[in-house]
């Protein structure tokens, strides 16, 4: 057991210095090609941090493990939106652009609804599965985002055509940004690896694990690149990571899950697509309350203390 925690505590060291590289890598990439962060921080940093997921959903999809492959997207996307969103709130009140407000805020919720909508059969008369079919919808759809991205691309290159910056190398900017991404995944592997060998040490029910450590932890990267980006004050990777991630979670991850085999919905997961259409929506709204167009550190407080009711409320049905 003292050697799990030791390596939870490398794992954590990890994951500090992978996002501090991540985000200085990003951010010197952006400023190169006259990009903004928040771009950055929907596409590149959001795949990154996605990556967790990915393996996980790839080799649950393989092994027909259906509950895995939804938990882990619906668990991680909770987790992003409530717990990490919350925290990097709470270190400093995030600013949010206009676009974010009124365009990737809005698709994140689409893609909730349209998860919903597949998952539960209400459209092509199928049953509560993820066919292959629903995985091509949501892979257009994924499509969809990557050209608003590009379009989005092409106006603010234009738009900063004349600016000029100090320049990273390009070798030097990818070797931070690889470096940073190899941080998190090693480093989010040893936390949660280990975090399940203590936990089961002591007694903690798989159930329980899987729906905390495990959860938490395939977002680990999330945290540790939104929260660093916070403490910088870079309000937009700090954003754009976590509805980025959840984005391409719901739209690119599950999609791929579906197409390497259909996926059994089990619609107990229900309640978790209501609160995290709910708490998208909270985000969305919390625009217009306080600070205009930025998520002040109540409103991150409130979704703090959602996630805490909804964990009680976990550990409730398992006793």
């Amino acid at each position: 057991m003292t050697i799990s925690v030791i390596l939870i505590v490398l794992g954590f060291i990890l994951l500090i210095k992978g996002a501090g590289w991540l985000i200085n890598g990003s951010t010197a990439l952006a400023k190169k090609h006259n990009i903004s962060d928040l771009v950055i921080g929907l596409t590149i940093v959001a795949f990154g941090t996605s990556m967790p997921e990915l393996v996980v959903n790839s080799v649950a999809a393989f092994q027909l493990q259906s509950d895995i492959v939804f938990g882990n997207i619906i668990g991680s996307n909770i987790v992003n939106l409530f717990f990490i969103l919350g925290i990097a709130g709470l270190v400093y009140p995030i600013t949010v652009q206009s676009n974010t407000v009124w365009k990737e805020i809005p698709v994140s919720i689409l893609a909730v609804v349209i998860l919903f909508i597949l998952s539960n059969g209400f459209i092509l008369g199928g049953n509560n599965v993820l066919s292959r079919i629903d995985g091509l919808i949501l892979l257009a759809f994924f499509g969809g985002f990557l050209y608003y991205i590009y379009t989005q691309i092409k106006v603010e290159r234009a738009g900063n055509a004349d600016i000029s910056h100090n320049e990273m190398s390009n070798l030097k900017i990818w070797g931070f940004i690889i470096i940073g991404l190899a941080g998190l995944v090693f480093g989010g592997k040893l936390v949660v690896d280990n975090a399940v060998k203590v936990a089961a040490h002591l007694g903690v029910s798989n159930k329980i694990i899987g729906l905390t450590i495990v959860a938490i932890g395939t977002s680990l990267p999330e945290l540790m690149t939104s929260v660093v980006a916070a403490f910088k004050k870079n309000s937009d990777i700090a954003i754009g990571n976590i509805i980025g991630s959840n984005i391409f979670n719901i739209l690119l991850i599950l999609s791929l899950s579906a197409l390497i085999h259909p996926v059994d919905f089990n619609t107990s997961f229900n309640t978790e697509i209501y609160l995290l259409t709910g708490g998208t929506l909270i985000l969305f709204l919390s625009m217009f309350t306080g600070g205009r167009k930025k998520l002040d550190r109540w409103e991150a407080a409130i979704l703090m203390v959602i996630y805490i009711l909804y964990l009680i409320y976990l550990v409730s049905k398992e006793v």
